[in-house]
């Protein structure tokens, strides 16, 4: 029975999200599509309830590279870039703050997660010019399948498959498939086996 009722679920809440799906569509012929992305998701960040983590989600299905209609988007959470993919059975907790990334199916964020798109969105190298002047880049950080990130993350590097890593951590280099890890900055502690052989 769930099998049917989900993707109605799924197909409901996107035509309900629609007319603000609509309004994003027509605002990006004139409009970069970046501060669009973060505009309507500082929008939509504020409906409150269960449903809206699907709305969202109806939302951003069309808006961003990839996002699948089941994945949670909870209160208060910000998406700053469209190219951001999100998989099926991922959840992202409240207050998380989403720059340019890939967050793999079954992954969970838990509250206040940020992940910054690399750890190059600000050169610093001149003295004589203001920050805010010197440019960056950004880069697509990739958080694998089955990982749980724990409240307070902040992420600048890719995390493989099956990772956990620990509240308050500060992910400064690439961790490895099955990691678990935590810090400032953050390393691995042990890896994750399969007891079942």
């Amino acid at each position: 029975m769930k099998v049917v009722i989900k993707p109605i679920f799924f197909a409901i809440t996107a035509i309900l999200i629609s007319p603000v799906t609509f309004c994003y569509f027509a605002l990006a012929q004139i409009a970069n599509r970046d501060e669009l992305i973060s505009s309507f998701s500082q929008l939509l960040s504020l409906l409150p309830g269960k449903i809206s983590c699907y709305l969202r989600s109806g939302f951003y299905r069309f808006t961003l590279t990839s996002c699948s209609p089941d994945a949670i988007i909870c209160f208060g959470t910000l998406l700053s870039q469209r190219d951001t993919e999100i998989g099926s059975g991922a959840y992202i907790g409240p207050q998380c703050n989403i720059g340019r990334s890939s967050i793999g199916k079954n992954t969970l964020l838990g509250s206040g997660v940020h992940i910054m798109s690399g750890k190059g969105q600000h050169k610093f190298d001149d003295l004589s010019t203001p920050i805010r002047e010197q440019g960056g880049s950004f880069e697509k950080v990739s958080i694998g399948e089955n990982c749980w990130l724990g409240n307070g993350t902040l992420v600048m590097a890719n995390i493989g498959n099956n990772c956990i890593v620990g509240a308050g951590s500060v992910v400064t280099k690439a961790l490895p498939a099955n990691s678990i890890a935590h810090g400032n900055p953050c390393h691995v502690v042990q890896y994750r086996r399969n007891e079942h052989g």
